[in-house]
């Protein structure tokens, strides 16, 4: 067998891995439909064990063809179609999934590279995104904090007048946030459909 089943048993066991992660561990309780997203898992956890009953196939034909003999003829040629028919089945079951991968995963994957680097560089990319946005944050407070200073010294009473609006506006805007069920990060809090 040449080299190149290896590394392609190895990208399929990764997108197996990456595809098991992205739907948690796969398994679903309660009754299947019950809400579209639950569907799509339980497709997703029926990929994943195809996928990995083709791994077992792949790798049950690498030992029949590296130890073959005309005796083996037959056995080979079960799982050649059992592998067949486990595609099929693979691919009928993949039409149902809407999984979007990132092509930096998969040429990752074609490379024999592992993954996790691709989530390793995007999150470190967000921290330094995060400071650099932390930074500008702060500098935009010590700036605001020393105009309000220099303009207490120069304003005191409009200063004072800015600070009570502030402090109401402040008030009242929590007041409709508890009103309207919104949560501090700006979302809506959504009740759940049984």
């Amino acid at each position: 067998m040449d080299s190149a089943a290896p590394n392609s048993s190895s990208a399929a066991a990764a997108a197996a891995s990456a595809a098991a992660a992205a739907s948690g561990n796969g398994v679903q309780g309660g009754a299947v439909g019950d809400r579209p997203e639950d569907a799509s898992k339980q497709n997703l956890a029926q990929v994943t064990g195809s996928i990995q009953k083709t791994l077992g196939l792949l790798h049950q034909l690498n030992l029949n063809v590296s130890s073959f003999s005309s005796a083996s003829q037959l056995p080979l040629l079960q799982r050649l179609n059992a592998l067949v028919a486990e595609l099929d089945t693979m691919q009928k079951l993949a039409d149902g999934c809407n999984i979007q991968v990132p092509m930096e995963v998969v040429n990752l994957i074609d490379d024999g590279k592992n993954p996790d680097e691709f989530t390793r560089d995007v999150l470190n990319s967000c921290i330094a995104k995060n400071q650099i946005t932390k930074g500008k944050t702060d500098a935009f407070k010590s700036l605001r904090k020393h105009l309000l200073e220099e303009l207490e010294e120069a304003f005191p009473e409009d200063i004072e007048a800015y600070r009570q609006i502030r402090a109401t506006s402040a008030a009242e805007s929590k007041r409709l946030a508890q009103s309207q069920s919104v949560l501090p990060n700006g979302d809506s809090k959504v009740k759940a459909e049984h």
